[in-house]
């Protein structure tokens, strides 16, 4: 027999990003729970508002499976004394297990006895186990924690009941003072206190209350009601997914409506108006159909139609300040002077430890410019890099960045514009800030590109060298995200810079400001950037031994990492591997600098391998150079079969141990072949 479960814990209400990642944590638990606890069920369903999370696990058994285990213990020469006691030792044994040497029988496993037990357990009823259900609410973690009345035990918002039912029976718990049943709260205004009948009809007694308590069904609704919106009105709608996801985690009722505001603020740039709407007030942006902006937006209620109108005007009037605000900084802004806002960023702090943001510019000027001759640009986009690098932080200091700091660099490029740059330094100015999340777009110019890998370069090593290092998951200066950009954009843009030869390079920068300092610190976090970026299926031993190569070029270490773990199902694979982990292991005590005497070669396997080796030639196709490579197999081991390297004679093991290394430095440029695992 078997019944639903119902679970639903009210609270005040809750970050909108908090509601799905907590409800989905609520599932995997609860899931755990029950499969610990030898409970089986056919699914769990999940419900959420700004104000619940709730589960119904649907058709839970009425009991816990019967448990039975056998458990091996120690040999009966240990088990037993001389006199045929059981000694400390089974009775030790037998006790953890919760049992008595009564339960002790002996079994033969290859050719010797054991003691062996087997625990038998009868399952209980559900309803005894569902007591362990606050463990499950108590083990939720949330970004942000709260403690309210006496209690101090931390929560991500107070608690103010919590229904657990199996069916229609109400089960007796207890959750931070407040005891499990039936009630549950309706609509904030709309709704009021309710009685769950049982756990079958959560949704439709929440209905009744203004409660969609279904997060897909609230969001189709909103979606159908923004589609009825654009046919009526013939307009069309952005629904942002980020935008969406958040709107609905914000509403357990929802109601879409557009409003309206002056055609004059169309004049403003597009990005402060989209900025107001959907960042600051979360609206929905409309456009026609042929995707010009419309003085319109879409907002979603928290409620029904009543009273729809007094909405709107008050969401029409909440915009209308954030537009004031955009079209007076949009024309303080205009009058200032680029040059003079340079000037006051000497003022303005960058962090307390590295300096002000006109110091950082400087150093990441000179870092752009050196990268500008490594990756061969044209004498005209090294001078816009140049230009570029001395002004890109200059919007930091106007009126519209303060007051929408998420049009950094947006801004700049139109002040730059608008006071005569040439577009390629306005555009940089606004992809130096690209990517903005781990995964984000990248910039498309090259005098972009170069910049915002200059100014995350001066970023990471900067923050190093005063010790403000990341470590677990603490980043607060996003460290990682700037590092995964830099190694990103140089993938992108093809632009082969060893990263090992770069760090070392800019070490050698001599800045007023600052000296950089954990040279060796920044190499491995960069290397751990680099495997983020190869495709998680392959193997880590693989991942390690590319990123120890001699080749710190982004796109090639990818390659290797995707050839070498292509090739890994192939039969040849082992046996290629382990003949070049003998090459590498050997070529270690190689000085790896000498050239090979073949005069002194004295069988045709040193000869063999010796022309291998010098006809030995990669090209940029890492696929094939390992193949070249694998193709040597069956003459490293003929070499291995029928010579010794280790030999009394200096010279001659000397000789030989160069001749390997010669093999082992050109194959590093792959990888690091003894660190790749074969059993």
């Amino acid at each position: 027999m078997t019944k639903n479960l119902l679970v639903e814990l009210g609270l005040e209400e809750m970050p909108a990003y908090v509601v799905k990642p907590s409800i989905k944590q609520l599932r995997q638990k609860m899931g755990q729970f029950l499969e610990t606890n030898r409970l089986s069920f056919e699914k769990i369903e999940m419900f959420s508002t700004p104000r619940r999370l709730a589960i119904r696990v649907v058709n839970l058994a009425d009991q816990q499976s019967d448990y039975s285990e056998d458990f091996k213990g120690p040999a009966k020469k240990i088990a037993l004394d001389a006199d045929g006691h059981f000694t400390k030792a089974a009775q030790g044994f037998v006790r953890g297990k919760g049992l008595t040497t009564d339960a002790i029988e002996f079994r033969e496993v290859k050719g010797e006895e054991y003691v062996y037990v087997t625990k038998n357990e009868a399952g209980k009823p559900a309803k005894e186990v569902l007591g362990g259900l606050i463990d499950v609410l108590q083990s939720l973690t949330f970004p942000v924690n709260m403690h309210w009345a006496n209690h101090t035990f931390e929560y991500i918002r107070p608690v103010h009941t919590l229904v657990v039912l199996l069916d229609d029976e109400a089960i007796d718990l207890n959750f931070l003072d407040i005891k499990s049943g039936r009630i549950s709260r309706g609509h904030r205004f709309l709704g009021q206190e309710t009685q769950i009948a049982s756990a079958a009809s959560y949704e439709t007694d929440l209905r009744a209350e203004f409660v969609i308590a279904d997060a897909k069904e609230r969001e189709d609704m909103i979606i159908e009601q923004i589609r009825e919106i654009e046919k009526t009105y013939n307009v069309s709608v952005e629904i942002d997914e980020a935008l969406l996801s958040e709107v609905l985690n914000l509403v357990e009722y929802p109601t879409a409506f557009m409003g309206s505001f002056d055609e004059k603020y169309l004049e403003l740039p597009e990005e402060v108006l989209v900025t107001s709407m959907k960042t600051h007030q979360r609206y929905f942006v409309v456009r026609d159909q042929t995707g010009k902006l419309l003085p319109n937006f879409i907002s979603v209620r928290n409620g029904n139609e009543q009273f729809i109108e007094n909405v709107i005007k008050g969401n029409e009037k909440v915009l209308l300040a954030r537009l004031e605000d955009g079209e007076f900084f949009w024309r303080e802004d205009q009058r200032l002077q680029i040059a003079d806002l340079v000037e006051k960023l000497k003022l303005v702090t960058f962090h307390e430890k590295i300096g002000s943001l006109y110091e950082h510019m400087m150093r990441t000027k000179q870092i752009a410019a050196y990268l500008a001759e490594q990756a061969d640009l044209t004498d005209q986009e090294k001078a816009e890099i140049e230009r570029a690098a001395s002004i890109y932080k200059f919007d930091l200091l106007t009126g519209m960045v303060g007051e929408f700091d998420e049009l950094q660099g947006i801004m700049g490029e139109k002040y730059a514009t608008l006071a005569g740059e040439s577009q390629a330094v306005a555009t940089a100015i606004r992809e130096h800030y690209l990517p903005i999340s781990s995964d984000g777009q990248l910039p498309d110019s090259k005098v972009g590109a170069i910049l915002a890998v200059a100014d995350k370069l001066d970023t990471l090593l900067s923050f190093f060298s005063v010790g403000l290092i990341p470590s677990g998951s603490n980043d607060p200066y996003a460290l990682r995200r700037a590092t995964q950009g830099i190694v990103r954009i140089l993938d992108k843009f093809g632009w082969e810079i060893p990263l090992d030869r770069l760090v070392a390079n800019l070490y050698q920068f001599d800045f007023d400001s600052l000296t950089y300092q954990n040279q060796a610190d920044v190499l491995a976090f960069i290397r751990g950037r680099v495997e983020k970026m190869i495709d998680k299926s392959v193997p880590k031993d693989i991942r390690e031994a590319v990123l120890d190569s001699s080749t710190h070029i982004v796109r090639l270490e990818v390659e290797a990492a995707a050839a070498l773990a292509e090739k890994a199902d192939e039969d040849h694979f082992k046996a290629s591997i382990e003949s070049l982990s003998r090459v590498f292991n050997l070529a270690e005590k190689s000085n790896h600098n000498e050239m090979v005497d073949t005069s002194i070669f004295e069988n045709e396997y040193e000869q063999e391998l010796f022309d291998a080796v010098e006809e030995l030639h990669f090209t940029e196709d890492m696929t094939d150079n390992v193949d070249r490579l694998f193709v040597l197999s069956p003459i490293i081991d003929a070499f291995f079969d029928n010579t010794m390297v280790m030999v009394d004679d200096e010279a001659v093991k000397k000789n030989r141990l160069n001749l390997l290394a010669r093999l082992a430095q050109k194959a590093n440029t792959i990888a690091a072949f003894n660190e790749i695992r074969t059993k």
